[in-house]
């Protein structure tokens, strides 16, 4: 008798390798697919962080030309906007009282918004900065 005919051949161990090949596959692709989906988000999350910061800064610009205004007019009062880099900024100083003004900014980039508000106290020498705090969008 020959090798051949001695072994028994069953074809069902054929599709049990199969499918077991197919599961695999199946389970790679999904763990394949969660990996990129985490890798996009933490890249979007990670724009969103840069331009939020890009957004803080140009607020803190306006604050600086906000300040720069008071200082060389103390009776100023008004609101203004720059265009810097990416992005755009404003400012409002509210006069609050004879030697109180609020500044009001608000930096936006790529639709990110960050805002600031200070608190200034002018008197005959000096400007000073009593608070300087990122505030909520409302």
């Amino acid at each position: 008798m020959s090798p051949l005919n001695r072994q028994k051949l069953h074809p069902e161990s054929g599709y049990v390798a199969l499918i077991a090949v197919l599961i695999m596959s199946g389970a790679t692709t999904i763990i394949a697919l969660v990996l990129l989906v985490t890798g996009v988000d933490s890249q979007r999350y990670t724009l969103v962080e840069q331009q939020a910061g890009q957004a803080r800064n140009l607020a803190a610009a306006c604050a600086d030309e906000a300040l720069q205004q008071v200082h060389d007019n103390t009776a100023f009062a008004g609101t203004n906007a720059m265009t810097l880099g990416q992005g755009t900024c404003s400012y409002t100083v509210t006069n609050t009282g004879s030697t109180t003004r609020t500044i009001d900014t608000s930096g936006t980039v790529k639709g990110v918004i960050k805002k600031l508000k200070v608190y200034v106290t002018i008197t005959s020498s000096s400007i000073s900065v009593t608070s300087w705090q990122e505030v909520a969008d409302a």
